[in-house]
């Protein structure tokens, strides 16, 4: 019966010294996060000739309360490519996305850009269509 009541005593107390614990890790980050706002998210090159200018610009704004740190940008194919700033975009400011589509090919198309970045809701995904003719 003695070793049953020191037992339940032991217990009471090591219960008691893990209640007293510092705070959790949660309570230890800020609860701010960043907010990827894109003017728009499609950009219609229109029919355009062939071997015209590729050059589009996405932008941005970062409407959280967060510095916006936009880590990688993928695009569907290789015909795309991306050019962006890697420094962070604090609260409040605007930034550019730059796509080249390659215009040599003929034909429609339909291509894909993902964002990734540290951004309230993950990945974000543009798209960039047109219609490129024989030049004349």
């Amino acid at each position: 019966m003695k070793q049953t009541l020191n037992i339940a005593l032991i217990l009471v107390l090591a219960m008691n010294f893990f209640n007293v614990a510092p705070p959790t890790e949660f309570d230890k980050y800020d609860s701010k996060v960043a907010i990827l706002k894109f003017k728009t998210e499609i950009i219609d090159y229109g029919t355009i000739t062939q071997n015209s200018e590729g050059k589009r610009r996405f932008t941005f704004t970062n409407a959280g309360d967060a510095p916006l740190l936009i880590t990688k940008v993928k695009t569907s194919c290789g015909c795309t490519v991306p050019s962006y700033s890697k420094a962070p975009i604090q609260p409040g400011s605007q930034g550019e996305l730059e796509i080249k589509y390659d215009t040599k090919r003929l034909g429609a198309f339909t291509k894909t850009i993902t964002v990734m970045s540290n951004a309230e809701g993950g990945n974000k995904i543009l798209k960039i269509k047109g219609n490129i003719v024989a030049s004349k």
